[in-house]
């Protein structure tokens, strides 16, 4: 019996070639999306998961007041006292990123090499034995001083195929020229973590003053200021609520001024939060990767709905086959076996299609959102059985409606005429649910449309916005690391004469921060000489510059003056400061001219010599911060602007000079335009998928609209006939067939337009400058969903209204 509904299934497959491929190309391009999708949110599921200790690890956040941001950052001395103090604590580790340098050492032939490194992290001892991060030879511990744990890569890279435990290498940063001894190396980080680092240096390191080279904000036991995270392991069953009071009472009476809060963040809600309402900063946005699922589910849910809407449509053509087949003895349950056999072979067929898809896909797919994604992805996790079961699901419930459809006809009016009563009602009933459908897969197309539009349009908008300043031609070159720091002074002091003298090099500075970076650090505690209450609290970005970085990257003063070089030769002990528009307004002054000449305290008394116009030193997607600048000549960067020609063969010049001046130094350097565009890579992915997701469904879409006109021309074949004996033109013919859907398609419009208003005004939300939603937007995804449904429609009106009649009426 089986066989023989399979092979009845096939028959029918194969005789409406059509209906077939349009449903199994609509089905299988679902698919393909889906289990792309799936793919990438499985794998963002997946992060940190690995850890043993999980369960049991916390990130320690600390909130500045009742209406303050939670802050993932703490000061160094929390760790240390909540392992004295706390019983339910058994390990503490802090994590920063303060020892990016270069790397020296030397090989047997006594000759030096030099790397970059800016993928490390700096850890208590504690590091290895409470993240799962195996070793692979050496010690899990990193409580001595300058000891370091490095990959196996970085094992490979350095040491070649020697063991590299006990070796040892120079980092040059800014705690100065530091011999380290390795005493691990461990496997590579995987990708599905939040920590990607390639070394781990010892923080015990900067306990003594020694080992922070006079960098007094990097001590292991201030309460004031931070640069490093906190993780504690707590032992199971502990009250983490009850803790969180108690560790509060803590901080306070050591910060008597601070009127902070205190909270536990689990690391297994790091990177995707708990939910929407999660507050808690997080490495990734839950909402967009919930966004992802109902995407994809959409464009499957639409390639479903093509093949429901096709295959009731087709009822009427077998209604005299079901008739025949009740009259010769089949009953419900036969036929309803007979249609979901033809089902399953449709999805079977999709399935093996969509397989083949994937392979073709994946790696364009990954190129698109910058990992290395596979099938495999799905192992460890029950998300693939999430979405096998939806595809299941979906096959099962949309073939099944088909089937109880098809079975349904009446015997006696299923043979008389094309006239059939369904199930629970007239065919006008199906009729209404297949317009429904359709309404449903144009209005989420016209939502996709719409978001799309809104996404380029805000990246247009921050691509194309007036920065205040100029990074055309700017090239960036990192400073010099590696020797000690007279010879770097020297160097430094020669680099910038020769450059002065280099006839392509148009201008030039030294800034300790560049335009699309991060600034040096943030401070509070800065204030005018009669402070407002409250105005300690408030926080400034801190950089240093030279007296050419305004003219260098064209920022305009508002008021006062520049740095002179007698300024920046002098540095902080110049008593100097600029500050932008932000700042003026945040310590309280009138306006930009009254605030020069002006003292701000920030422990000792600065004069401000000028007022700057706000620019964007960071993305559109963040508000401009109030900034204070202090001279000097910090060696960190170098900025140069170039002229335009032959820019290659002055970069290999610029490149010898330094290697010149600043022997054993890598040549690092960048353009700032392309490094500030990168502060955009989220939304031009999250473009590319929605542009992609929004053709998606509308090519599945109209695949089933040509479908339904394929089959809506058939059915009126006759009637075209007599039509065009009567006189009617091709084109009276085209709008006939065409109206009853452009109405579904406008109603879709109607129905989407407002949806998509509010989404796109949610989603710019999150953006501190935006750009605005206009009516035009809705206007042209409405005017290009009818254009596209239009001309699929056209396409198969067109062809039955050029058939000669003669041939229409004989086929009746």
């Amino acid at each position: 019996m089986l066989l023989k509904y399979v092979k009845i299934a096939l028959r029918n497959l194969w005789k409406a070639k059509i209906f077939t491929g349009i449903n199994v190309a609509g089905l299988a391009m679902g698919i393909t999306a889906f289990v792309l999708i799936l793919e990438y949110l499985s794998f963002e599921k997946s992060y940190n998961q690995f850890h043993s200790n999980l369960p049991n690890l916390y990130r320690v956040l600390l909130q500045d007041g009742p209406s303050g941001t939670l802050e993932s950052y703490a000061p160094s001395a929390v760790a240390p006292a909540l392992k004295q103090n706390f019983a339910e604590v058994t390990s503490v580790c802090r994590l920063a990123e303060v020892h990016k340098g270069i790397v020296t050492l030397s090989d047997k032939a006594n000759t030096f090499k030099s790397f970059k490194e800016e993928n490390v992290l700096t850890a208590d001892g504690d590091f290895f034995r409470m993240f799962s991060f195996p070793i692979v030879a050496g010690s899990s511990s990193l409580s001595q001083p300058n000891t370091v744990a490095i990959s196996a890569t970085k094992a490979r890279t350095y040491f070649g195929n020697t063991n590299a435990v006990g070796k040892t290498f120079t980092l040059n940063n800014q705690f100065g020229k530091t011999l380290y001894t390795v005493t691990a190396v461990f496997a590579d980080v995987p990708a599905n973590s939040d920590l990607q680092f390639d070394m781990v240096y010892s923080l015990s390191t900067l306990e003594t003053p020694a080992g922070r080279n006079g960098n007094d904000w990097a001590r292991l036991d201030a309460w004031q200021g931070s640069f490093s995270q906190t993780v504690v392991q707590l032992k199971p069953q502990t009250n983490v609520a009850s803790f969180e009071k108690s560790a509060e009472q803590l901080i306070r009476k050591a910060r008597p001024n601070s009127k902070g809060f205190f909270a536990l963040q689990p690391l297994r809600y790091v990177h995707l939060g708990d939910g929407l309402s999660d507050n808690r900063p997080t490495e990734a946005k839950l909402g967009f990767i919930y966004l992802l699922g109902g995407i994809a589910l959409l464009i499957l849910t639409i390639a479903w709905l093509n093949y429901i809407n096709l295959s009731t449509a087709g009822a009427m053509k077998r209604s005299k086959e079901v008739g025949v087949r009740k009259v010769v003895g089949a009953n419900r349950g036969q036929i309803i076996s007979q249609f979901l056999s033809e089902s399953l072979l449709l999805n079977l067929l999709a399935l093996f299609v969509a397989a083949c898809l994937i392979g073709l896909l994946q790696r364009p797919f990954n190129n698109l959102i910058g990992k290395d994604l596979s099938l495999a992805v799905f192992q460890g996790n029950q998300l693939w059985a999430v979405g096998l079961g939806a595809i299941l699901i979906g096959a099962l419930v949309s073939g099944s409606y088909a089937a109880f459809v098809l079975s349904g006809f009446s015997i006696i009016t299923a043979l008389k005429s094309n006239k059939a009563s369904v199930g629970r009602g007239s065919i006008n009933f199906t009729t209404s649910v297949r317009q429904g459908l359709v309404v449903f897969q144009f209005a989420i197309s016209v939502l996709l449309m719409v978001a799309t539009v809104v996404l380029y349009r805000q990246l247009s908008f921050m691509q194309t916005q007036d920065l205040g300043m100029n990074m055309k031609q700017l090239l960036v070159i990192k400073g010099a690391e590696v020797g000690d720091d007279d010879a770097r002074r020297a160097g430094r002091t020669a680099f910038r004469n020769e450059l002065g003298r280099l006839p392509y090099v148009e201008t030039y500075c030294n800034s300790g921060s560049v335009p699309g970076g991060f600034y040096n650090f943030n401070a509070d505690g800065i204030t005018r000489q009669n402070p407002a209450p409250g105005d300690e609290k408030k926080s400034y970005a801190i950089t240093y510059a030279d007296d050419r970085f305004l003219p260098t990257y064209a920022i305009k003063l508002a008021a006062g003056q520049n740095f002179t070089p007698d300024m920046c030769d002098k540095g902080m002990k110049a008593l100097r400061i600029l500050i932008n528009e932000k700042a003026v307004k945040s310590l309280g002054f009138a306006s930009a001219k009254a605030a020069v000449g002006q003292k701000v305290k920030f422990g000792e008394e600065f004069e401000i010599v000028g007022v700057l116009n706000d620019y964007h030193h960071e993305s559109l997607q963040k508000a401009i911060q109030p900034l204070i600048i202090f001279p000097g000549y910090p060696s960190s960067n170098y900025t140069l602007r170039l002229s335009t020609d032959q820019i290659q063969a002055k970069i290999g010049n610029l490149e010898k000079l330094y290697k010149q001046l600043f022997p054993g130094n890598p040549f690092d350097y960048y353009f700032v335009e392309e490094q500030y565009d990168k502060q955009y890579k989220t939304e031009q992915q999250y473009g590319q998928i929605f542009s992609t997701a929004a053709a998606l469904a509308i090519l599945i879409a109209c695949l089933g609209l040509f479908g339904l006109t394929t089959f809506m021309a058939e059915q009126r074949t006759k009637e075209i006939g007599v039509r065009k004996v009567l006189g009617a033109s091709v084109a009276s013919i085209v709008t006939l067939l065409s109206k009853d859907f452009l109405k579904l398609v406008i109603i879709a419009f109607v129905i989407a337009s407002p949806l998509a208003w509010y989404a796109a005004n949610q989603w710019l939300a999150d953006f501190a400058y935006r750009t605005s939603v206009d009516w035009w937007i809705f206007a042209l995804a409405g005017f290009l969903a009818i254009l596209i449904a239009f001309a699929t429609i056209s396409f198969q009106s067109i062809k039955a209204a050029l058939i000669n009649p003669v041939k229409s009426l004989k086929t009746e």
